[in-house]
């Protein structure tokens, strides 16, 4: 295989060279001016909401600050009728179900005086789970070597989405390890490519053995650090974090019904719409 290096922009590949990282300039095609990322900067959220979400997500992300932890996202879904998820974590991406009800209970005060939202909805409170979604420029340093789907804003030689082991994050890009076929020689060869930040419009991890044996292991050393408790006070033990298949139940969520299919520790409650004053 042909281990090669490019950067690109929205116009598709600029130059070609093996083994070389060849620069990227902003074409105009992306709106607005392209961020200049720094090193504090690699923890703040690149992925932003819009609409009622974006209003949602900026209530309760300073209470979540003071509360030790970090916004993934919000995402509005018409499931269960209407649904508001809100996806958290702490610095150290662990998030465990009495993580959640402490968010719940003080979040779910403050959307019910703001009233973001007309009628009743479900509240849900979630962790980001095994195959999480990439938020921050240091997500894809954390989870370097593990394989992520890409999807972009405006395509790059005709292609929106790609798939491939991450390689990080340098110099303002996204990098990553994609096969691809030459078209005139049908030739496949695998090439880093480096993606602006400012072009990445959705990230997230794909769902492997090796990203479930990783995910496991951090559980574990954050929990021997003390880091991770249950809602009771007590450690968790191994079958609090053990995947699970689609239609399977481990021990504990046959207890909480908190723990699905995708490792994710989730609370709901259900919101009624607030009583009107005349």
């Amino acid at each position: 295989m042909i281990i090669s290096t490019l950067r690109v922009d929205p116009r598709g590949p600029l130059f070609f060279f093996f083994g070389r990282v060849v620069r990227t300039f902003h074409n105009g095609l992306i709106d607005g001016p392209m961020t200049t990322w720094s090193g504090q900067d690699i923890d703040v959220r690149f992925i932003r909401e819009t609409g009622v979400a974006a209003r949602i997500a900026a209530l309760v992300e300073p209470v979540l600050i003071d509360l030790g932890y970090r916004l993934v996202r919000v995402q509005l879904s018409g499931r269960d009728g209407q649904t508001v998820q809100i996806m958290a974590e702490r610095p150290d991406g662990t998030m465990t179900a009495g993580d959640c009800e402490i968010v719940s209970k003080q979040v779910s005060p403050i959307i019910d005086v703001e009233d973001p939202i007309e009628g009743a909805f479900h509240l849900e409170i979630s962790s980001p789970g095994i195959d999480r979604p990439l938020v921050r420029p240091s997500d894809f340093d954390t989870w370097a070597g593990h394989e992520a789907k890409i999807e972009l804003k405006q395509p790059v030689s005709g292609r929106r989405r790609f798939k491939g082991l991450i390689e990080g994050f340098t110099e303002g890009e996204v990098r990553v390890v994609v096969d691809l076929v030459d078209p005139e020689t049908q030739k496949p060869s695998r090439e880093v490519i480096g993606f602006p930040i400012d072009l990445v419009g959705d990230a997230r991890l794909v769902l492997t053995d090796e990203l479930i044996r990783e995910s496991l292991s951090r559980a574990k050393k954050a929990r021997s650090a003390g880091a991770e408790e249950a809602a009771d006070g007590a450690e968790m033990d191994d079958t609090d974090l053990e995947p699970i298949a689609e239609g399977e139940t481990p021990a504990r969520a046959e207890k909480s019904k908190e723990f699905n299919a995708r490792g994710n520790y989730a609370k709901t409650v259900k919101r009624k719409p607030p009583v009107k004053k005349h």
